[in-house]
Parts: C-alpha cells; sequence; structure tokens
C-alpha cells in the first residue's frame, strides 16, 4: 500500500509505478538514510515525541536492516518505490506499528536532501584522497627531472626552456586547486536539513540542532524550504569534478602528445598502454585517451543538473529526484580515473636526450639573447629587433643562434662578445629565471617543497567527517 493511498480511489497505473520508482539507482543511499533515521528517531525519544522504548525499538530494528543489506540478505523492492519505503516497509516488517511511529515529524523531502547531502559528504573526501596520491606522484617524479630541459610552448609553438619538473609542477598547481575547492564543498554542506519537514518544519517540538549533532553537522539549514529545494552542494561538486577533468584532461592529452613519435618525449610502460588489432608497431595511449573522453561524460552531469534546477519554484518537486543519478556517475567516472591515471603517470618512463634535443631547435633562447643585449644596455625593443634579425639570419643558413659565429653576432650587434655563447645554453637560461614560480632548479625545488606541505597538510583535512 502507497503512504499516500488514503487520498486516492483509483491504484497507481503500472506504467507510472515504474516511472516514478527510484530503488533502482537510490538504493545507494541505504546507509545515509538508516543512519539519519536513526539519529531521527533517538531525538523523537529524547524530545518525548515518541515513547523512549518505541525509539529503542526503532534504532535497534534499523542497526539490524543495515546489517542485513550490507550481508545482501535484505529485500530492497520495486514495489516500495525508493529506498526511504523499503526502509520503513522493512522496519514495520520486523517490529510491527511501532515501525511507522519513525516518520512522525519528518517527510520524504528532508529525509532524501539529508541522504544525499550524508552521501556527497561521505565521497568528497575519497576523491580529494586519490588526488592527493597524484599529487604525492607528481612530487616524486619532479625530483628526479628538475635538471630536465624541455621546450615550454605557447599556441604550440617552442616558446621557451623550461624543465619537466617545472611542467609538472603546473599540474600539481591545478590539482591542488581541485583539493581545495572540494574542502570548500564541503564547508558549505555542513548544514542539515533533517526536520524541515515537507517545507515548513513540524507542529512537533523537534530538536533540529540534536539531529544535527548526532549526523555530524554543524548546525541546521536556517530556512526550512531551503532545507529541502537546495541542490547547491550537489551542483558545486559537479562544478569541481568538472574542472578537476579538465586538469585530467589536458595533462592527458600532454602525455598524448609526449609518447607520439613526432614527440617521443616520453613512453607509456606496457601496464598502462594498448597496441592494435592489426597494426603490430602500435603502442596505444588509451588510458590518457579515455580520462580525456570521460571528462564529457562529468561535464554532461553537471549540465544535467544545472537543467533539472534552472526552473524549479519553491520548495520540493519531483523533477529533483533526477539529481542522484548524474551525481552518482560523475562520482564513479572521477574515482575511476584518478588512480589509473596516478599509476599511468607514476610508470610514464621520460626520454630527457629527446626533450634537450627538441629545445636545442626552435630559437627557443631567442628572448635569453634579447636579454643578454638589454643588460649591455640596450632599451630591449631594439634588442628584439636585433635577435629578429639574427634568427632571419639563421633560418636563411640552417644554424641555430648557438651555431652562429661571433663574427656572425657581431656582425649585427658590436654589443655581442664571447660571453653571449654562456648566456645561450639551455639550462643558463632556465637556471637564470629564479623569479619566484620559474623553471631554475632553485625555484622548481621550492615549488616541489610547497607541494609536499600541502599533500601534508591536508592529506587529513575533513577525514573524520561522519
Amino acid at each position: 500500500m502507497k503512504l499516500w493511498a488514503g487520498r486516492f480511489q483509483k491504484e497507481t497505473d503500472g506504467l507510472v509505478n515504474d516511472f516514478n520508482s527510484s530503488i533502482s539507482f537510490d538504493a545507494r543511499l541505504y546507509k545515509q538514510d538508516i543512519e539519519g533515521s536513526i539519529a531521527h528517531a533517538t531525538m523523537l525519544g529524547k524530545q518525548g515525541i515518541i515513547e523512549e522504548h518505541e525509539a529503542s525499538r526503532i534504532i535497534d530494528g534499523l542497526k539490524t536492516i543495515l546489517r542485513d543489506i550490507e550481508a545482501g540478505t535484505a529485500e530492497l523492492t520495486e514495489d516500495s518505490e525508493d529506498i526511504h519505503m523499503n526502509v520503513e516497509r522493512l522496519l514495520t516488517e520486523r517490529i510491527g506499528d511501532t515501525g511507522k511511529r519513525l516518520h512522525t515529524a519528518r517527510s520524504r523531502n528532508d529525509q532524501v536532501a539529508l541522504d544525499f547531502r550524508m552521501f556527497v559528504r561521505a565521497e568528497i573526501p575519497e576523491i580529494k584522497g586519490q588526488i592527493l596520491a597524484l599529487e604525492t606522484v607528481l612530487a616524486g617524479k619532479a625530483k628526479a627531472h628538475v635538471d630536465t630541459v624541455m621546450p615550454g610552448y605557447t599556441h604550440m609553438q617552442r616558446a621557451q626552456p623550461t624543465t619537466f619538473a617545472h611542467v609538472l609542477m603546473a599540474y600539481a598547481n591545478m590539482f591542488r586547486r581541485d583539493v581545495t575547492r572540494l574542502e570548500d564543498c564541503l564547508a558549505r554542506l555542513d548544514e542539515c536539513p533533517l526536520g524541515a519537514g515537507a517545507l515548513a518544519t513540524s507542529t512537533y517540538p523537534v530538536d533540529r540542532f540534536e539531529t544535527a549533532h548526532l549526523l555530524g553537522f554543524s548546525k541546521p539549514m536556517d530556512n526550512s524550504m531551503d532545507a529541502v529545494s537546495d541542490r547547491d552542494f550537489a551542483l558545486e561538486l559537479l562544478s569541481d569534478l568538472s574542472i578537476l577533468m579538465t586538469h585530467l584532461s589536458r595533462f592527458a592529452e600532454e602525455i598524448i602528445l609526449w609518447c607520439s613519435w613526432e614527440f617521443k618525449f616520453a613512453e607509456l610502460d606496457d601496464a598502462y598502454s594498448t597496441g592494435s588489432s592489426i597494426m603490430p608497431q602500435k603502442k596505444n595511449p588509451d588510458v590518457a585517451e579515455l580520462v580525456r573522453g570521460k571528462a564529457g561524460r562529468v561535464y554532461g552531469s553537471l549540465i544535467t543538473l544545472l537543467t533539472v534546477m534552472k526552473g524549479l519554484p519553491l520548495a520540493y518537486n519531483k523533477d529533483m529526484q533526477e539529481d542522484k543519478e548524474p551525481v552518482f556517475d560523475a562520482i564513479d567516472t572521477v574515482k575511476l580515473c584518478l588512480p589509473v591515471f596516478a599509476a599511468m603517470v607514476d610508470t610514464l618512463t621520460i626520454l630527457p636526450r629527446n626533450m634537450e634535443r627538441a629545445a636545442q631547435v626552435g630559437f627557443i633562447n631567442a628572448t635569453d639573447c634579447a636579454d643578454y643585449l638589454v643588460k649591455k644596455g640596450l632599451p630591449f625593443r631594439d634588442a628584439y629587433m636585433i635577435v629578429g634579425r639574427l634568427v632571419n639570419l639563421c633560418t636563411k643558413s640552417g644554424d641555430t643562434l648557438d651555431t652562429l659565429t661571433l663574427r656572425d653576432f657581431r656582425a649585427i650587434s658590436k654589443l655581442f662578445d664571447s660571453d653571449v655563447y654562456q648566456a645561450l645554453q639551455l639550462k643558463t637560461c632556465v637556471n637564470q629565471r629564479k623569479v619566484y614560480g620559474g623553471p631554475s632548479r632553485e625555484s622548481v625545488e621550492q615549488q616541489i617543497a610547497n607541494l609536499e606541505a600541502f599533500i601534508a597538510a591536508h592529506k587529513d583535512v575533513g577525514s573524520d567527517e561522519a
């Protein structure tokens, strides 16, 4: 029998039952639903809304249901529509009419808002831990390559010399922001919707501060209508995960390029690549490509929920049943991508000689050549023009700046002297960039130290959430 059967004269059509049912996906919320119900029953007993012995019986029954669901011996049925009604049905079957008292001063509106919020709260520390594990890989890889010179790019053109460690630290900083965004989301969702009822609380003397405390929230939500209709925490999570997937996708694209024969800066471990069914020479970056592709899937989840929420009046609307599947899918996708991506990066073989050879062509030390003249007293714009003429000369002769003779240099500017060759060496170009955040060994070692301090400081933040 439906909970609302007293109002209706006809049975719900079977098609509507199927259309309305959410147990196929919200069964994932069983633990949160039972924990929330235990807190609610505890408060009902403490406030005298139900008898203390009734509350104790309800709590004991809920605990056995939790054990049985986790053991796979409790049956969740489509007939009971959702996880909330399934738990209530099981409870009533086990303890009789006392089980029906559990729903006193509560609506499925505040119940589902609570369950969903608790689910997201539990998932964030897990995802954050996976990001920090990737950050640990990046720190270790960077330490091994602080002196590995490679070209840095703008517009996919070789631009200035940098190091592989410097590039890794760029991605590490992106992932640091992902961690703090998730922590911000966790902080903002730290308010409890339970006790809001359908939208206007209850005539019973419920203690919302007590249930918030029992469930590990800092406080109840301030407005009951907002409490049942808010899904900002889910939207914020999906936004954070979409940005995270953007960072993973960008990094994946770099790895795909680096492992191509056109670049050959790195080689994937056999365990993290695949072959071709027809071309025996192929070694395909499928892990990186799948991560790049799955970014679109997470973006789709964000767009789905934004679209669901954009036109909803207060308070609860059935449209909001569509909130869970995109969040579940995005979480599953991210948690699938992060560990395999970290392992792929960890086992990546770097080819420093190829990186250095690529850095030796393309005139990526041209800016340093101009800076050399500026340090001799020439205005930068004049120095820029002189080096442009030198590059033009090299493109015609097939030389690089390093291979020009001193006579070639001095034919264009008498400010050049033999020390220009030292100034144009790639390692000089890199290590002279000692500005905070730059690619010099000194600067990158500081960046790695900062990253390691960040990992240590954030590893346990939020891990003790209820």
